[in-house]
């Protein structure tokens, strides 16, 4: 079944995740970013406003300043223009700034920001009507469509109802002086915002949860595309194995230089050999320094007896040191018996070598069955 005609009920994984941020695809509310540059605004407007008229106002008394020496000289009009204009600049560069770091600060916080290029990068799928008609009627946009007409509903309900209470002080203004008149307007300016305000905030408090769950169900995948992944991911399993097994013999050929250092070589007698060392000093227990299998296994014998290694021909342990014991690694426990039996051997094999014994028998070790890769259950047991 094509992957493509499957439901993609599964939640995205972590390398989907991923890779939808290094695309610059991530979940964003808009409304977040409206709340904090509309709050912060206006906070810094009504921080800044006593210092602003100050400075409008010396501004506006310099222009309006006329003596002869302004009419005479053309030049200082256009420096006091120059100097008003600084000025300005002087209130609103600040403010700015500050609607900068707020929104990149609200960003950030809500976890919809990515450094990535994609986004902005032309692609011709942009340019296809038919793409554009599928983001015209997606889920996103249907919901950004719904929020905007609650959202205006909810502006207009609030700003009739601000209006009405407030028609009949409206009309007094008039009749107010000019400075009690302006500080009117600012009190109702600052009641208007923030209620202005009290609404962005209920819509930032739910479109930030359900952005996020958008974002979630779009990039939702299916069974066939986590397969998918999870294998680009892990690799091949025949590739993985054949990787895997090259490299175990690469670490077979390199530990034939520590087949010197062995106190003994067992051999199976040509297809397998496995060298052990054992120190009491150093050492809990018996230690594989190397092992190898049919030319690896005939090199390490050759190296073993040319340096005077003694090598036991022990088939059935020779296996199970292979199969279950790895290179530089402590032999199993369940193999101590057949090992000590066989480094017995060697150290009185060594002793009579120096005259100081009678040269030992080959030893018999105990290996037990089930560790040997070519033990098989009898067919009685099996079917029990």
């Amino acid at each position: 079944m094509d992957s493509s005609s499957q439901d993609k009920n599964l939640p995205a994984t972590a390398q989907r995740l991923k890779k939808a941020r290094d695309d610059g695809q991530v979940a964003r509310s808009k409304d977040l970013t409206h709340l904090t540059v509309l709050g912060g605004g206006m906070a810094a407007l009504f921080a800044l406003a006593p210092l602003g008229f100050s400075r409008m106002r010396e501004a506006l008394a310099l222009q309006l300043h006329f003596d002869n020496a302004s009419v005479r000289t053309p030049e200082l009009m256009l420096q006091r223009l120059v100097d008003t204009a600084g000025m300005g600049l002087i209130l609103v560069l600040p403010l700015g700034l500050l609607m900068a770091v707020l929104v990149v600060t609200s960003i950030v916080a809500a976890g919809g920001y990515a450094f990535s290029t994609k986004p902005i990068e032309p692609k011709l799928d942009n340019l296809s009507p038919l793409s554009g008609l599928k983001r015209l009627f997606s889920r996103q946009q249907l919901v950004e469509t719904a929020k905007l007409l609650v959202i205006t509903a909810v502006i207009l309900l609030v700003a009739a109802q601000f209006l009405s209470s407030h028609a009949e002080a409206f009309s007094t203004l008039l009749m107010r002086p000019l400075e009690a008149g302006i500080g009117q307007l600012a009190q109702w300016l600052m009641l208007g915002v923030g209620l202005l305000l009290l609404v962005v905030g209920v819509v930032a408090a739910i479109d930030l949860p359900t952005q996020r769950a958008l974002h979630k169900h779009k990039l939702r995948m299916s069974h066939d595309e986590v397969r998918r992944e999870h294998k680009e991911a892990e690799g091949d399993p025949h590739v993985k194995g054949k990787r895997r097994q090259r490299q175990r013999q690469l670490a077979q050929r390199n530990s034939i230089r520590a087949v010197p250092k062995a106190d003994l070589v067992v051999m199976n007698p040509t297809h397998y050999a496995v060298a052990l060392r054992y120190d009491e000093a150093t050492m809990a227990a018996p230690r594989v320094i190397a092992k190898g299998a049919d030319l690896i296994a005939l090199k390490i014998r050759d190296v073993a007896k040319a340096n005077a290694v003694p090598v036991l021909q022990s088939p059935m342990l020779a296996r199970a040191l292979y199969a279950n014991a790895e290179i530089d690694q402590e032999i199993p426990g369940a193999l101590f018996t057949a090992v000590a039996q066989v480094l017995a051997w060697v150290y009185q094999l060594k002793a009579a070598m120096r005259g100081e014994g009678v040269m030992p028998a080959d030893p018999l070790p105990q290996v037990p069955p089930e560790l040997d890769p070519h033990f098989k259950k009898p067919a009685q047991e099996s079917e029990e």
